[in-house]
């Protein structure tokens, strides 16, 4: 409402006769008669009647506010009358609206559902890896094909390609055994059979996107297993289990230096055109972390080691894990997903946790190898 009409004279018809004299387009009086007569009275006259309009008071809208009912007024209205000539009222504020919670800074996913399901998979992986060696190459496989499964999925659902499931399944799983048994050439050996079956398996549908298809099954074959592989070469050497032990310590402390460092002090995005949450304070983190997890696991888990190779390992993990954490974040932005599954309350699926294994297993196994050698 226009606050400047709080101060205009008062219409006729609405308000009153006005002590000015006859409002110019007012209501012409009604006849005189006793019905219209008003009872004598010093300084009175009658007051005009405006034909269809109700007394003031009635359910009506004017420009001095919404006629109201008995009682206290609204909080967001003004009074229904003011004194002549009297300054107009500011409606009072709303006091009694709802006001917004301060929000708490999310860490984003569901904080006990992870660190169970990370306690429940650390206790099966290292239980496997220091009891049976063969146990954990097993672990690894199912790994391996469960992360086929997510993958092959998503690409099917949300880009309609069909990589064949069954020939990488079995070729992923052969590709891990081949690597620890008999090193590197079994490894490459059993990547080209996979890819060569691949290629073959297709080729039992129709030729339409035939060459998208299998593209993405080589892909796929070289992104799980192949890279996977390298899981298994660490572990075929004679303090296997240590190396290993030692690549999964140093991923998960990076991880978590990032994710930590990243929630609590981050504000420059790293890459956000790929993965907003990430931050530059993270990646610090994700190094310090690690690091420091390197030296102490290279001068007290791995024979021949040092503390200054370990802050070179610590490096590089960082570097790696963080390229294929976002590695698979650009994958899942091209898919339009959150999350590669389900499978993992609080994690996502398979291959959300692999994402950061995987491109770090060839690099850690290399720097291993140059270290303290092959074993």
């Amino acid at each position: 409402m226009n606050e400047s009409s709080w101060g205009a004279p008062p219409q006729a018809g609405y308000w009153g006769p006005s002590d000015h004299g006859p409002v110019q387009g007012a209501a012409p009086a009604a006849p005189a008669g006793p019905a219209y007569d008003a009872p004598e009275a010093p300084h009175t006259r009658p007051m005009p009647i405006v034909p269809d309009v109700p007394a003031h008071g009635g359910n009506q809208d004017d420009d001095r506010g919404a006629a109201r009912m008995g009682g206290p007024p609204f909080h967001n209205e003004m009074p229904s009358a003011q004194p002549h000539g009297a300054a107009p009222q500011k409606p009072e504020p709303m006091s009694d609206a709802p006001q917004p919670a301060p929000q708490k800074k999310s860490a984003g996913r569901d904080l006990s559902a992870a660190i169970g399901v990370g306690v429940g998979l650390g206790v099966v992986i290292v239980a496997s890896l220091f009891i049976v060696k063969a146990v954990f190459v097993g672990v690894v496989a199912v790994a391996v094909v469960v992360g086929l499964w997510e993958l092959t999925s998503r690409l099917q659902e949300r880009k309609s390609i069909k990589a064949p499931l069954v020939p990488l399944a079995v070729g992923g799983a052969a590709m891990v055994v081949a690597g620890y048994v008999r090193g590197t050439e079994g490894a490459w050996v059993a990547m080209a059979l996979t890819a060569l079956a691949v290629l073959v398996w297709r080729m039992t549908e129709p030729p339409e996107n035939y060459l998208k298809d299998v593209t993405a099954g080589v892909f796929a074959a070289f992104y799980v297993p192949f890279l996977a592989t390298f899981v298994a070469l660490m572990l075929a050497a004679d303090d296997g289990h240590w190396r290993v032990l030692t690549f999964l310590l140093l991923t998960v402390v990076s991880d978590t230096g990032a994710y930590a460092v990243g929630w609590r002090f981050g504000t420059h995005k790293l890459a956000p055109r790929i993965s907003p949450g990430k931050t530059r304070e993270g990646l610090l983190g994700a190094i310090a972390f690690a690091m420091v997890a390197g030296a102490l696991c290279m001068q007290f888990l791995i024979e021949d080691g040092t503390w200054w190779q370990g802050l070179l390992l610590g490096l590089a993990v960082a570097a790696s894990a963080t390229l294929g954490d976002l590695g698979e974040s650009m994958i899942k932005r091209d898919l339009g997903i959150k999350d590669m599954g389900t499978l993992l309350p609080g994690h996502g699926g398979i291959m959300d946790r692999l994402d950061s294994l995987l491109p770090t297993a060839p690099v850690v196994w290399l720097l291993f190898v140059l270290f303290v050698g092959s074993g």
